[in-house]
């Protein structure tokens, strides 16, 4: 088989949870397990940091790979899903896996599938880590998929777990209350583990203190860590990069960063980031702060993320993000609040597992906006997404392809108006303006 026919086999044989949904989720850890079984437990063998959370994962995880490659260490990145190649998903200093490898490592994986029957994301995983020891990484960012304590990534025992923040979503999956879905975010809290929590609600800190105390059978001080109690954002300004002072509270000491994801979300995930560095660095691990710094000036560069806040032409400006859930899509309207604008265009589209009235209820009344949908199965119909727009008194025009929905918008919108795709990383992920570092 040849790279396509590898994919097509690997996207019609096993169950895809971005295309099914729940109906791909596989709910322990057997498969990955008996794969990696298969493969010698390559995660055995690995560094890694672990990064769970509701949103902000994928900028953490790339924002740590683009220091650690900074520093000069061989860093893999796994995350998901792509947006544009399957190679997006398994990475070593920004660089995707090759096609060959993907061919080798299914033709060498084939009896196990049919002897397992694993899901795509488990396949991904166990591939990652195959990878990330076939090239002798220093280390390895995983991004898990879903949740945290039956996520196919959690068969790791990491140098530093991350969970970035707890919103509603997958609720379906992971619990209908912010306390149950913080409770399987925190299963990838491991014995004597450090563990940084981000920002969240603070009625939520108790529980991973508790379950870092509990895993670690000893007082949590030197394994707990608040981000937001060790760094303080101390001023903010918006542009085309994000400019940011912080003062680290145990020192006092004022360190200013200029960040290429210019999404002001991205302060609570640098404060993340911040913490887990440290962490690295008491464990000996050399990352100067100038390596820091130059690392968050160019993480797109480094690492090829794409999809957040990200400017896509200018006048009028487009701008592409992958918000998609309340918590996310309540961030973006925030910003917007700080951006001049005559006329605001959004173009949205949704999966239907989604809790779409909690996101929708958060987007503004007063600006037009195009129904979409991306190509794949989960994608609720636009004109369903209209339907429950209309409930919140919102109103526009139904055209489900992205790239034209994006035309008619430029052919409406003025010079001085804004465009804002966003929804579904599936939806951002089919527009053509946007162009993955490798294509």
């Amino acid at each position: 088989m040849n790279y396509s026919q590898t994919l097509t086999y690997l996207y019609e044989k096993l169950p895809m949870f971005s295309r099914l949904g729940a109906a791909a989720y596989k709910p322990d850890l057997v498969n990955t397990l008996a794969l990696c079984e298969r493969l010698g437990n390559p995660q055995d063998g690995l560094k890694t940091i672990h990064i769970a959370g509701t949103n902000g994962k994928g900028s953490v995880s790339h924002m740590l790979a683009a220091i650690l490659q900074q520093a000069g260490y061989k860093t893999g990145l796994y995350t998901s899903p792509h947006l544009k190649d399957f190679r997006e998903r398994i990475r070593i200093n920004g660089i995707p896996c090759s096609e060959q490898f993907v061919i080798d490592f299914t033709q060498k994986i084939n009896p196990a599938i049919d002897a397992i029957q694993p899901s795509f994301f488990e396949i991904t995983v166990a591939m990652a880590f195959d990878y990330f020891r076939q090239e002798q990484v220093d280390i390895a960012i995983i991004e898990t998929g879903l949740g945290g304590r039956l996520d196919s990534t959690n068969v790791i025992h990491p140098m530093v777990s991350v969970i970035t923040s707890i919103g509603m979503d997958h609720m379906n999956l992971l619990g209908d209350t912010l306390e149950a879905i913080a409770g399987e975010k925190a299963g990838i809290i491991k014995k004597e583990v450090p563990v940084v929590i981000g920002k969240m609600d603070a009625s939520l800190y108790p529980l991973f203190e508790k379950v870092v105390t509990q895993v670690s059978a000893s007082h949590s001080n030197s394994l707990f860590h608040l981000a937001v109690r060790e760094w303080e954002v101390v001023s903010m300004q918006l542009g085309n990069e994000l400019n940011i002072q912080v003062r680290e509270t145990i020192t006092g000491n004022l360190i200013a960063y200029s960040l290429d994801l210019p999404g002001m979300y991205q302060q609570n995930n640098l404060l993340c980031v911040l913490s887990t560095i440290r962490i690295l660095q008491q464990k000996e691990w050399n990352i100067q702060p100038e390596q820091i710094k130059k690392a968050l000036q160019q993480v797109v560069r480094n690492t090829g993320l794409h999809g957040r806040w990200e400017t896509l032409q200018e006048s009028p400006r487009v701008i592409a993000d992958v918000a998609h859930n309340e918590d996310g899509i309540r961030q973006l309207v925030q910003q917007l609040n700080y951006i001049q604008f005559q006329k605001l265009y959004i173009i949205i589209g949704m999966v239907k597992d989604k809790d779409v009235n909690r996101a929708v209820s958060q987007l503004p009344k007063t600006a037009a906006y195009i129904f979409s949908q991306a190509s794949i199965p989960r994608a609720m119909p636009a004109d369903q997404l209209q339907q429950i727009a209309q409930g919140y008194h919102l109103s526009g025009e139904v055209i489900p392809n992205v790239n034209d929905a994006l035309e008619f918008a430029l052919s409406k919108a003025t010079k001085d108006d804004l465009i804002l795709v966003c929804g579904s990383v599936f939806l951002v992920g089919e527009l053509d303006a946007i162009k993955t570092s490798h294509q």
